[in-house]
């Protein structure tokens, strides 16, 4: 399979999935999706928020945009029979349709909050699956003793996306209103989808995706159900989904859908400032997702999520205590880092424990996990109403940290059986 053939990766150092043709074009493509989902995601939830004067209205709109995790097994199946950049370049034209749509309707004056709900409904139907295609393409064309290295780099595009795509969402939303801000998003996904869509010429995706051992015709349910069991007879695996549903329930909501009512109504401040605030998160994440490209890492994986992630959940419960923007975003920052690190990890070690057969329905099962996240909002938000936010994003940090301590302990020896590393040698690889 010649898509997969690349010399050793050293003199790259962790550079080395640049190499790569598919990723050379795949990462600016994820990078450009990315800048367009924060800055979409920061303007309307702002809007929505001021629109509406309601909390529960923000979380409403922030949990539509993970509805799509429900159907994210089976858009796993589906890339898996059509091949992961034809379902990846799908979708990323369905967002620009979506933007488009909504354009209009700022332009014509006829947007409201119920039909931005609607929106977001459609355009959650899918993004969820977004990340998960990325890795799964990423394992697809990778070589093993760069595949730490490329997901690193490729966690880079969230997280400036969610630096600049912050800042500029929010810059362009308070200069230009939101109909002028909708034409670049609406352009940004555009380019987003040409790029996927040139990642890997056709006729190598075409070898690529008929490389892979067909077996018997199944059903899609059957492939689904065949992909659930895996994970749940795969102790490694089943660890590291229990952990997705964790952090995304736990952690997430309060440095992603709930930002912009932290912004406003804890920290007092307007659009720039929730673009600091979420710029901050990011900007910690970036300099760890650089820190996990580096080579020759020795230490194990499962070693550096679970102590990341104990720490990230205090730096969380730390952050709920703060009174200032500025003492916020610093915490933010390390929050970020935090985050970083454990999410590498978890994605290396998921990719890692699962056969290219299954790797779509694998990763579309992972992302079922993220539907906590929008349970995690949605529940959020009427304690914020019942305790206030500084209690429930107490709470939700200790439950967390327990959880994630019960996990290690309960799969300890999943966890560290397979000893994978943060980067594997690179010499030799190939084929």
């Amino acid at each position: 399979m010649p898509l997969l053939r690349h010399p050793s990766a050293h003199s790259w150092g962790a550079l080395a999935p640049f190499r790569v043709r598919s990723y050379r074009y795949q990462w600016p493509a994820d990078l450009v999706t990315s800048w367009a989902f924060e800055m979409e995601t920061l303007i309307l939830g702002w809007y929505m928020l001021v629109e509406t004067n309601s909390v529960v209205m923000l979380t409403i709109f922030g949990a539509l945009l993970y509805v799509g995790t429900l159907i994210a097994p089976l858009i796993g199946v589906l890339s898996d029979r059509v091949g992961h950049r034809v379902m990846l370049t799908g979708m990323r034209s369905a967002y620009a349709l979506v933007a488009g749509t909504l354009t209009t309707l700022a332009f014509t004056g006829t947007l409201r909050p119920a039909i931005v709900l609607v929106l977001a409904f459609f355009t959650g139907l899918l993004r969820p699956s977004d990340m998960g295609l990325r890795g799964a393409m990423i394992a697809d064309t990778m070589p093993p003793g760069t595949l730490t290295a490329a997901m690193g780099i490729s966690r880079t595009t969230t997280d400036t996306a969610r630096i600049f795509g912050a800042l500029t969402g929010a810059g362009l939303f308070a200069a230009i209103g939101i109909g002028p801000s909708y034409i670049a998003i609406t352009a940004i996904y555009v380019v987003g989808a040409i790029l996927t869509w040139n990642a890997v010429v056709p006729d190598a995706a075409r070898e690529v995706h008929q490389s892979k051992d067909p077996g018997p015709e199944l059903s899609p349910w059957r492939e689904l159900w065949e992909g659930m069991v895996l994970v749940w007879n795969t102790p490694r695996l089943l660890a590291i989904v229990w952990y997705a549903f964790l952090f995304n329930f736990a952690v997430f909501p309060l440095t992603n859908g709930l930002m912009p009512y932290a912004a406003k109504d804890i920290f007092l401040t307007d659009q720039k400032g929730l673009g600091y605030l979420v710029a901050s998160v990011a900007l910690g994440a970036f300099i760890g997702s650089l820190g996990m490209t580096r080579s020759g890492m020795r230490t194990e994986l499962a070693q550096i999520m679970i102590v990341a992630a104990v720490i990230w959940h205090i730096l969380v419960l730390v952050f709920a205590q703060t009174h200032t923007l500025e003492a916020g975003a610093a915490m933010l920052v390390l929050c970020g880092f935090a985050q970083s690190l454990t999410m590498v990890s978890h994605t290396v070690i998921l990719l890692s424990a699962s056969d290219h057969r299954y790797r779509g329905r694998i990763m579309g099962v992972r992302m079922l996990a993220i539907y906590s996240l929008p349970l995690g909002l949605l529940v959020a938000g009427g304690l914020i109403n019942l305790i206030g936010y500084r209690a429930t994003a107490s709470c939700y940090a200790i439950v967390g940290l327990a959880f994630t301590v019960l996990i290690a302990v309960r799969w300890r020896a999943s966890l560290w059986q397979a000893r994978t590393f943060a980067e594997a040698p690179a010499a030799g690889v190939g084929g």
